[in-house]
């Protein structure tokens, strides 16, 4: 495209861009269906075709596969390396949203924030039903955050359901199918 054919406030869009990494972890947000097993599993990643859906110009997201695994199978050292990584990438972008599974969501949370407040708001989403399902929350959540990460203040969140909620207190609502304080 040339200069001339570029709407008048090209450069004022392009000097709004923010930057965002979005860390990957696996969670049923990423499960997909194995027709052999019969089984939903973490075996590759659907993040890249929800943000193909996605009409994202004022966002140059960087994409970051930290691991795809299911929550539940995180031990401690996972933990670790999700807010470690979280917060390194806080110090170099904008925001930086951590797709998770739901079950352990808060404990990575929780790790993040102990590693102190970031420069950039850290938005942790995921979903209670997978991308493949008709009746999904993921891509809803997935838009939630990454609009929330460029309106929050520093810090550590969980955004899922129409909710930010700001660590520590957080904790997964299992009767509600949602987050919820303390």
């Amino acid at each position: 495209m040339h200069n001339r054919d570029r709407p008048a406030n090209h450069l004022a869009v392009t000097a709004n861009v923010k930057r965002v990494a979005l860390v990957s972890t696996g969670g049923t947000i990423e499960k997909t269906y194995d027709p052999l097993s019969g089984v939903l599993a973490n075996q590759v990643s659907v993040l890249d075709i929800m943000l193909a859906s996605l009409d994202l110009r004022h966002l140059e997201i960087e994409r970051v596969a930290l691991m795809n695994k299911d929550s539940l199978d995180m031990d401690p050292a996972d933990h670790a390396l999700i807010a470690a990584t979280a917060q390194a990438l806080a110090r170099d972008h904008d925001g930086v949203v951590v797709v998770h599974g739901t079950d352990r969501l808060a404990v990575s949370g929780e790790a993040t924030l102990a590693l102190g407040v970031p420069p950039t708001p850290i938005v942790f989403t995921g979903a209670m039903r997978p991308y493949e399902l008709r009746t999904t929350d993921a891509l809803q959540n997935l838009t939630e955050a990454l609009l929330a990460v460029q309106l929050l203040a520093p810090g550590v969140y969980v955004v899922m359901h129409g909710q930010a909620l700001a660590f520590p207190g957080v904790y997964k609502d299992r009767d509600h199918w949602t987050f919820a304080r303390a």
